[in-house]
């Protein structure tokens, strides 16, 4: 195993680049909110399994061609994002706004940002 393999444990998945409050990663220059931290991690990796699911049903049905079918994915994986944080209300209590899907140099995180390098 390579160093830098061996560094990164048993995934072999960069590290995401994350704001340093937590609330967002950086996918492109994009900020895209993170899952609520304070769900219990029995509940979120169920969530996930159901976010996988759908995200599978959506492709089914888009090659399957069934417009109805991938619609109802659709709003599958909306109710998944919703219940895991990541859509609808924010997660924080403080009062600070959301940049979800918000390019990050046009946040208050462009000063951070400008000083990082997303992951590969």
């Amino acid at each position: 195993m390579s160093d830098s393999a061996s560094q990164r444990g048993k995934s072999s998945k960069p590290a995401l680049l994350t704001t340093p409050d937590g609330r967002y990663i950086v996918v492109r220059g994009r900020l895209w909110r993170t899952s609520d931290p304070g769900l219990d991690d029995a509940r979120r990796q169920r969530l996930v399994d159901d976010l996988m699911d759908a995200r599978r049903s959506v492709a089914a049905s888009r090659r399957a061609g069934d417009e109805e079918a991938e619609h109802k994915a659709h709003v599958a994986v909306d109710v998944v994002k919703h219940a895991l944080g990541e859509r609808g209300p924010v997660w924080w209590s403080d009062g600070a706004p959301d940049f979800n899907r918000h390019m990050a140099r046009n946040t208050p995180y462009a000063d951070w940002f400008a000083g990082q390098r997303e992951p590969l």
